[in-house]
């Protein structure tokens, strides 16, 4: 991939009508190997919980709340991923969480049907003004439990969610229907490949039947205009904060993968 590459109107045209953009390679060997080194640091493993599916399979976390300044703060901060943000968006955004998802081979399971903003709605973002990068660390792939879409979802709205095991899950009646008219999409990609998709797409991945890990830094952005109001639920991730944004090539330059500082990691907590 070109590192210079740039939002076209064709770009935009395709985000706006499906919901999501594929940018192939938007990180290289060289910069994926860096972002192994931290998620594979004991100090960042120990905030490691399961999140059990209604199989009792479980996908694993790590969420952060800020990006601080090491190589995985880098890449949250970086133009090529949150300027990229900021043009699909139409303004100004900032940080608001980071997750590494992680399917252990055979036993790593599913994520149900979902919109991010059918969480982040209950925390107080009056508007759908949000997106997710999804990062491959690993190859996604149908057998490791890529991710799916359902292609143009988007534009739906916001659907009812509900507690499914210890997930939220939309409302399945609403979902199906929506399958009828919205194409499912396996989204699978090489390592480094990422998928920059709007709140309101709705998306599910399947269980890791493989033996080959899947792992993906998930970065969470919302409009600076977009801050969340004072509610129930509204602190559960950080209010507009300034996000101070880095050149590319502070990512192959930054050799910080042990310190920590100011990430804010999260502890599990109950489902709401």
């Amino acid at each position: 991939m070109n590192k210079r590459f740039e939002i076209t109107g064709d770009l935009r045209k395709e985000f706006d009508q499906n919901g999501y953009i594929i940018i192939r390679g938007l990180l290289d060997e060289e910069e994926i190997n860096s972002v192994k080194k931290v998620i594979e640091h004991p100090d960042v493993l120990k905030f490691q919980y399961g999140r059990p599916d209604l199989h009792g399979k479980e996908p694993k976390l790590i969420l952060w709340q800020h990006p601080g300044n090491d190589v995985t703060g880098m890449v949250a901060r970086s133009d090529k991923v949150a300027s990229t943000c900021e043009k699909l968006l139409d303004g100004e955004v900032y940080h608001y969480h980071t997750k590494l998802v992680t399917k252990e081979p055979y036993i790593g399971g599913t994520f149900e049907w979902h919109q991010d903003y059918g969480y982040w709605y209950k925390y107080g973002c009056l508007y759908p003004d949000m997106m997710t990068v999804f990062i491959a660390v690993d190859k996604c792939k149908k057998e490791n439990g890529c991710l799916q879409v359902l292609k143009g979802s988007h534009k739906c709205g916001r659907i009812e969610h509900l507690i499914v095991a210890e997930q939220t899950g939309a409302d399945a009646d609403r979902v199906n229907a929506i399958e009828q008219v919205c194409p499912r999409v396996h989204v699978e990609l090489e390592a480094g490949d990422a998928l920059f998709f709007h709140c309101n797409v709705l998306h599910t991945s399947g269980d890791n039947i493989s033996d080959n890990i899947r792992r993906a830094l998930v970065i969470a952005y919302n409009k600076a205009s977009n801050s969340p109001i004072n509610m129930p639920g509204s602190t559960k991730h950080p209010g507009y904060t300034k996000l101070h944004k880095v050149n590319n090539a502070d990512i192959k330059n930054c050799t910080n993968f042990t310190d920590f500082s100011g990430k804010d990691f999260w502890k599990k907590q109950p489902q709401i």
